[in-house]
């Protein structure tokens, strides 16, 4: 039986991972330099990484915190068109939540953080659009 997404089944996929932060009802966004779109801080698996250490690492670099392991949690898997690659490029962002010691701020090939709300819809990239979107059905953002 032919799957449903048949022709999207040619596109190219990015496999990433995000660590997903709100405080004060307000996600925790980054920018990197170059970019306009704010993300979720994360990126890509290293060879022979798990979900956990990956997105522990990408937290450290990007935001400067150390997530505690034992208190990471799926949130949600997002499919979505990817931001700055090629046309019919998506993304699949599986995001976690977990505690963390250590104030977010700017690292590595960040410009700037920010936190945002529902209504900075379109200062996100589309995948983070939908974490948005989740998390505002969820009752934790404005």
């Amino acid at each position: 039986m032919a799957s449903p997404r048949t022709e999207a089944a040619d596109e190219p996929v990015v496999d990433a991972l995000a660590w997903v932060h709100v405080s004060g009802r307000r996600l925790l966004c980054v920018r990197t330099r170059g970019r306009s779109l704010y993300y979720l801080p994360g990126g890509k698996r290293e060879p022979g990484e798990s979900d956990e250490a990956a997105v522990a690492r990408e937290a450290r670099e990007e935001v400067g915190v150390a997530l505690r392991p034992g208190t990471f949690a799926p949130f949600t898997v997002v499919d979505e068109v990817a931001d700055g690659y090629r046309e019919g490029t998506r993304v699949r962002l599986a995001c976690y939540t977990a505690q963390h010691t250590g104030e977010p701020a700017a690292a590595a090939e960040i410009a700037d953080l920010a936190w945002l709300g529902s209504a900075d819809r379109d200062r996100c990239a589309p995948a983070v659009r939908r974490v948005l979107d989740e998390l505002r059905r969820r009752g934790s953002i404005d």
